[in-house]
């Protein structure tokens, strides 16, 4: 194995699976710490405890109805049997409980049995607890858990033909029935054989805790060590991005019996650190994975200077816009020309635009006049600073609103950086419909156009960020967001798009627009389901043309390599809709307006056919009418 290792990956947690009750707990500790281990999964009783479900009670009525009442456990009945190395434990549920039998005294004291383990379980201060796959009926079970791991087998190996999408069906139904609860957790089993990848990154938005990797599935190496085929590698890495435990437990078929259980804990190690080393998206993401941040007001609201500066930490942006401003100079005069070309920079924040175009300048060797343009009396300060001390008389700088501001001069181009992760969604239309009156009537604006896209997606982790709040207004409330664990239940679609400048607004005597209505948009966009799955929401990306060519993307099949600006944009749904295979899904968008703010409104319709008819079996309200809980003030 080689020893290039990415030293910046972090350290993934590796746990083992003792089922053996003969073994001491304390031992079992420290042979796990001296395998290398972090964590160990045992039993919290022995096997000796079911008599209270199978054994007929005629002959002690009363022992089993003082066991009803609360009766605590004999020590001979606990494996775990005190909190001495809780932090090193996880806790694993008696496999023989069974919820959903028919028998009534097996169901009642199975509960009963249950709790009593749940009880022991919070009164150590467990980590976690591991429960059985749930059988084919299980509302029962569902009715009786809440913060646990949950076994679930990647396939059914009892099934011929499984094709991965049983389990996650069983999954779905059973945390369906337990109210989406935010401590239900998975483990996920993995097995011999692998379904296809569509099926496998489904999990990725499911809220994994644990990974537990059966002996079963390890190869052997020319060596005699354990390895794992290279689509079961493929796959723990992915999973490895979402940081959960790993578990490897012995399920009697070992083929590595001469090496231990220390061969599969430092191999699972070994992939870690082979991984590669994260991107400069990654880097700059870490730690907002998953997470709901409001989008920007720039209207409203000032920003504040760390805001900026972490925007001018993109390079890839500002590159792209300085190669569009380079090249709309070679288009607008010729080398031999002594014309001098006026750029206006409107919302200049701190000046990296203004930076920029003078590089493009010197590089198109063309004379330019630049105008910054700044509303936020703060970041004027540091424009001041920029002409005192690097630009001097190549700019002018002047503060005001681009859509009150009056310009000494007209602009031949106009250029700007009002983009949100939905493209208009921090009112790029509305700031350059004001601005346009600073342009000359063949002027060029950067970016000349952008455009609009959504998919339904599923998350299980976005759905219950939102929901903690309990209220309407996070529902209807859009989040911008660096996504991790979401599964894409169809490719994005584009609902709209803008483009600069607009020729056909009617405006007032001062050059403005009369009003806003030709910024509202409407759309529907039907999206075909080829596999089941959640709706949680909607993902919304942009993708823009800065000029001809020069495009810059959020949109993931077209995202501009290292750029980090952006997060994409979510949308939640109030109620989560379950989508069947093969179906069709219809997602409704509105961007409304007032005289003084913007909104979106949206809904969803899935159906499917019948013959010819067309039956709709899933549908949401509409969500957020007339800006009622979120909106961008004009």
């Amino acid at each position: 194995m080689s020893n290039n290792f990415n030293k910046n990956v972090p350290r993934v947690a590796v746990g083992v699976f003792y089922s053996h009750e003969d073994r001491d707990t304390a031992l079992s500790v420290t042979s796990a710490k001296e395998t290398g281990h972090d964590f160990i999964i045992l039993p919290i009783t022995h096997s000796d405890y079911k008599r209270f479900l199978f054994e007929k009670v005629e002959d002690n009525k009363q022992y089993m109805e003082e066991w009803r009442n609360g009766s605590p456990f004999l020590k001979d009945d606990l494996i775990i049997q005190n909190n001495e190395h809780v932090d090193y434990l996880v806790g694993k549920i008696s496999d023989w409980i069974d919820l959903d039998t028919s028998n009534h005294q097996i169901r009642t004291n199975s509960e009963i049995a249950l709790n009593q383990q749940f009880s022991w379980a919070a009164h150590l201060g467990l980590n976690a607890i591991l429960v059985p796959t749930p059988t084919n009926s299980f509302l029962n079970y569902a009715r009786s858990l809440n913060r646990i791991w949950m076994r679930i087998p990647i396939i059914n190996e009892d099934t011929p033909c499984s094709n991965g999408m049983e389990m996650w069906e069983k999954w779905n139904k059973f945390r369906t029935f337990c109210e989406n609860h935010y401590k239900l957790s998975i483990a996920l089993e993995l097995s011999v054989n692998l379904p296809d990848e569509v099926y496998l990154e489904r999990w990725f938005a499911e809220p994994i805790k644990a990974v537990l990797l059966p002996t079963k599935i390890f190869l052997t190496n020319v060596k005699g060590y354990p390895v794992l085929s290279k689509k079961h590698q493929g796959f723990v890495k992915k999973l490895m991005k979402y940081k959960p435990s790993f578990v490897v437990f012995d399920d009697m078929t070992s083929k590595h019996q001469n090496v231990g259980f220390a061969a599969y804990q430092e191999y699972i190690r070994y992939i870690n650190r082979s991984m590669p080393e994260p991107n400069q998206i990654e880097q700059f993401g870490n730690g907002y994975q998953d997470f709901l941040q409001s989008p920007l007001q720039p209207l409203m609201d000032n920003l504040e200077s760390s805001t900026y500066e972490i925007f001018e930490k993109d390079p890839v942006k500002y590159a792209l816009y300085e190669k569009a401003v380079y090249y709309a100079l070679l288009d607008r005069v010729s080398l031999e020309s002594n014309e001098t070309t006026v750029i206006m920079v409107v919302g200049a924040g701190r000046g990296p635009l203004v930076t920029r175009s003078i590089n493009a300048a010197e590089k198109a060797k063309r004379k330019v006049r630049i105008y910054a343009v700044e509303k936020n009396p703060n970041a004027f300060v540091i424009l001041q600073n920029m002409k005192s001390e690097v630009w001097g008389d190549k700019v002018t700088i002047l503060f005001g609103d681009m859509r009150k501001l009056k310009a000494p001069e007209k602009a031949d181009i106009l250029v700007s950086e009002l983009l949100g992760s939905f493209g208009d969604n921090e009112l790029s239309p509305e700031c350059l419909d004001g601005a346009q009156k600073f342009l000359k009537p063949d002027g060029i604006s950067i970016p000349s156009s952008y455009r609009t896209f959504i998919s339904p997606i599923s998350s299980s982790k976005l759905y219950n960020e939102v929901s903690a709040y309990k209220d309407l207004v996070h529902f209807e409330t859009p989040y911008v967001v660096m996504f991790q664990s979401v599964a894409e239940l169809a490719k994005p679609q584009e609902i709209w798009q803008f483009e600069h400048p607009n020729g056909s607004i009617v405006i007032d005597e001062g050059g403005n627009p009369l009003n806003n209505y030709h910024n509202t948009r409407y759309s529907k966009v039907t999206f075909n389901i080829t596999n089941s799955g959640i709706l949680h929401g909607m993902a919304g990306y942009f993708e823009s043309v800065l000029y001809k060519d020069v495009t810059m993307s959020i949109l993931p099949a077209t995202h501009s390599e290292g750029m980090f600006s952006w997060f994409p944009i979510f949308f939640p749904l109030k109620v989560p809709i379950y989508i069947t295979s093969n179906s069709t899904l219809d997602i409704y968008f509105w961007r409304l307006t007032s005289s003084k703010k913007v909104w979106y409104e949206w809904c969803v319709d899935a159906s499917f056919k019948v013959g010819t008819e067309t039956k709709s079996y899933g549908s949401s309200n509409i969500q957020n009418v007339g800006g009622r809980s979120s909106w961008i003030g004009l």
